[in-house]
């Protein structure tokens, strides 16, 4: 039987992706490696970026057993093959006030092209808005929202 794991996020550019997650999440990385990876705990999702561009770059600080498979090593190629817009990967984070987690992250100017808050009822009806991160994986924030300003 599987367990949680991680999600890895592979960046093109890691110092503002970290920058961006900390402001996003208000948390700090809770574990570093180099520039290579880092990882933050939100509730019990592990999200971690890794530098896609960190193994080429530094080949003598990388230790491989097993040999260099393109298809699930090379990383770099994936920072330059990314279809930005594509949508493959939805990030969905919850928050109690949808409407003050909305200005919070409205205010940090980090999200240039964030929505406005919208509803869907697709079999459970919810409030969301999305935003996207220095690499294009979009973020879902859902949480309890009504129109007239009050909580669900």
């Amino acid at each position: 039987m599987l367990e949680t794991g991680s999600i890895y996020l592979v960046v093109r550019d890691f110092n503002q992706s970290v920058s961006f997650y900390r402001q996003l999440l208000e948390k700090d990385v809770l574990s570093q490696n180099k520039t290579r990876f880092a990882i933050f705990n939100v509730g019990s999702l592990c999200l971690c970026l890794l530098n896609g561009k960190f193994d080429a770059e530094h080949p003598d600080q990388v230790e491989r057993a097993g040999g260099f498979d393109p298809l699930y090593d090379d990383y770099a190629a994936a920072t330059e093959t990314q279809n930005i817009g594509i949508g493959k990967i939805v990030i969905n984070l919850g928050a109690l006030d949808l409407r003050k987690e909305y200005e919070r992250i409205k205010g940090l100017h980090i999200a240039p092209d964030m929505t406005e808050i919208r509803y869907i009822n697709a079999g459970r009806p919810y409030w969301f808005f999305c935003l996207r991160d220095p690499d294009g994986n979009v973020i879902e924030i859902t949480g309890g929202y009504t129109p007239e300003g009050g909580l669900l």
